[in-house]
């Protein structure tokens, strides 16, 4: 959250970033005039770049919406998010943030992994409060590097080819969630949050390493040194899929 004049190169990320949101935001319709988008901000790089952007957009003439934050405490897991800095940027963009606790039990997960158990649990604490506050959409803070690895967990463990849509309605449309980072790369939002200097997450989930995502991230790094648009080929593979070449 620095405050540090910034070069000519940094200025163009940040517009850069923002231009790849709103393209996004636009291509898929994922916000409409009026909207009252609420940010899910877990503390992590990815969420603050999401809340400062659309911040930022939210002033555009041809977009026009409100957003609202919020971040979900779960009681048991032993790494904390430093909620003064959460309020500290959130007041600076002049956005109400909101700190919900939940109680998620990690012991009993019926042979599910605490990661996906705890994961579970924070969404339905989201959705719960978006229907409950009247809110049109919610944010979440995946990229284009998230939805990759996604598609490789869900074709390797599951044999399906799905991943995460930039905009998706559940529930009877009753909760509509947005990605619009959707077109941006890990290496975009870690350049983002490293020039307005975010801070960083001082523990890391003691279950974050054992997860099949860990392992997805180290299978598309793998790709990615092989060659370095892999992870922008794989994404642009699954709106570009012929039938007529592939087993039946």
């Amino acid at each position: 959250m620095a405050s540090k004049q910034l070069s000519q190169y940094q200025k163009r990320h940040i517009q850069f970033v923002n231009n790849k949101i709103a393209k996004s935001i636009v291509d898929n319709k994922l916000i409409a005039k009026g909207d009252k988008v609420l940010v899910a901000v877990s503390g992590g790089k990815d969420s603050l770049v999401l809340l400062e952007a659309l911040s930022t957009l939210r002033r555009y003439d041809f977009l026009d919406y409100t957003i609202e934050a919020i971040h979900i405490d779960v009681e048991e897991v032993p790494y904390k998010v430093s909620h003064e800095q959460l309020e500290i940027l959130c007041d600076t963009l002049d956005v109400k943030i909101s700190f919900v606790p939940i109680n998620v039990n990690l012991d009993n997960t019926d042979n599910k992994s605490p990661c996906f158990v705890c994961s579970w649990n924070r969404r339905k604490a989201l959705f719960t409060y978006v229907e409950n506050n009247g809110f049109d959409k919610l944010a979440l803070g995946h990229h284009m590097d998230d939805a990759v690895e996604t598609l490789l967990i869900n074709m390797a463990y599951h044999g399906n080819i799905s991943s995460l849509p930039a905009k998706l309605t559940m529930f009877e449309e009753a909760i509509t969630i947005i990605r619009p980072m959707i077109l941006l790369s890990n290496k975009d939002t870690q350049e983002y949050a490293n020039i307005r200097n975010f801070p960083k997450q001082s523990n890391s989930c003691p279950y974050e390493d054992i997860t099949k995502r860990q392992t997805a991230k180290d299978l598309l790094y793998q790709m990615k040194s092989i060659h370095p648009k892999a992870a922008k080929n794989i994404f642009r593979s699954m709106g570009n899929i012929d039938n007529e070449y592939l087993p039946s």
